[in-house]
């Protein structure tokens, strides 16, 4: 069968392709979205080819080298700059000697990794809970609601602390982090899946999909995914940032990724003891932490602004690009012709309808015809 062109005066339809095409070239557009894409495109290759680097460099994160320490001073590195030097691109740690270069790039991939793979877990769960909440039955939407408040209120970090210190060691810790801060954090997307999904469910689409005999899971498969990928790409976006840091917090705190391997949250628990004698050591890490986290931020509120609609319509006004103008304002529109009771009656109906206007609406219709 042909397509169907659309009849005159009528726009013809936007794919969700093309819909896609533009919200990428405005987010191209924008300099401050380069900046971050860049900085994130930076720390992926870094991250991917950490072992290529450090071979680059001649040193691993886990070698001692004790003779570049000064142990009359403590541990603290010979040299400037914590030890900088052709061999050591960046220094070494004070009190191990280890190269920082080194652990850098390793902890980059740690962070990113675990902090992509909570997400995943968080929307994959959230997404699943609150489509089964907003297509179940009300005793099922009541009880999931229930489960999301309290998860909602947990205090996550005391709750992660004590599943990361019950667990043996002998599991791996980075994936044991995904996994927790998985876990403890689905609720907000629950939330906000359930709330998409109630609404889109009273859709002339969605009615005629159940009409036709499809399954709830088929529905939500082939009807509602597809209009939930907006504002759940929108929720991911702002929730990877807040991940970075609670791996590093966690791991800060002790209970996270152990030694040797290493993360930026590590490194930074390790560095407090050393601000002083050098500061170096403390400012790498906390600078890398601080761009990956901010370059995060910036391009999932501005993921955010393009796909949220009610965003967008937020930043139009004021910029004479709405559709109200001075005849939907006027006097016309808003007066006492358009809002008496003539023409609203006294239930609400409109003078095309006589069954609810009374006799004289009536008559005053069969005039007019």
């Amino acid at each position: 069968m042909a397509p169907q062109e659309p009849r005159a005066g009528e726009a013809p339809a936007a794919s969700p392709a093309a819909g896609g095409r533009r919200v990428w070239r405005r987010l191209l557009a924008r300099r401050t979205v380069l900046a971050a894409g860049l900085v994130i495109v930076l720390l992926v290759l870094i991250a991917a080819a950490a072992p290529l680097l450090s071979a680059i460099e001649g040193q691993d994160p886990t070698s001692y080298h004790n003779d570049l320490l000064d142990s009359a001073a403590g541990g603290v590195p010979t040299g400037s700059f914590g030890g900088v030097s052709a061999e050591h691109w960046l220094g070494v740690e004070p009190g191990t000697g280890r190269d920082v270069f080194a652990r850098l790039v390793h902890g980059a991939r740690i962070s990113l990794l675990v902090a992509v793979g909570a997400t995943l877990v968080q929307v994959t769960l959230g997404v699943l809970i609150g489509l089964a909440a907003g297509l179940g039955s009300r005793l099922l939407d009541q009880l999931i609601g229930n489960t999301t408040e309290v998860m909602l209120a947990l205090p996550s970090l005391v709750f992660a602390i004590s599943l990361m210190a019950v667990v043996p060691s002998s599991f791996p810790r980075p994936l044991l982090l995904t996994v927790v801060i998985g876990l403890l954090g689905w609720a907000g997307t629950a939330r906000v899946v359930r709330a998409q999904t109630l609404s889109l469910r009273r859709l002339d689409y969605v009615a005629a999909a159940r009409l036709a005999g499809a399954g709830r899971w088929r529905i939500a498969r082939r009807e509602l995914l597809p209009s939930l990928a907006a504002p759940v790409i929108t929720y991911a976006a702002v929730l990877l940032p807040s991940n970075v840091v609670s791996e590093a917090g966690l791991s800060f705190l002790g209970v996270g990724v152990k030694p040797p391997t290493s993360s930026w949250g590590q490194m930074l628990s390790g560095a407090t003891t050393w601000f002083r004698a050098d500061p170096m050591y403390v400012l790498l890490p906390s600078a890398l932490l601080f761009a990956t986290v901010l370059a995060f931020t910036v391009l999932g509120d501005a993921v955010r602004t393009e796909l949220d609609p009610r965003a967008a319509s937020r930043l139009r006004v004021g910029t004479g690009r709405g559709t109200a103008g001075p005849a939907a304002s006027g006097p016309t529109a808003s007066g006492p012709t358009a809002t008496g009771p003539t023409a609203t009656g006294p239930t609400g109906a409109g003078p095309s309808d006589p069954a609810r206007t009374g006799p004289s609406a009536a008559a005053a219709e069969e005039a007019t015809a």
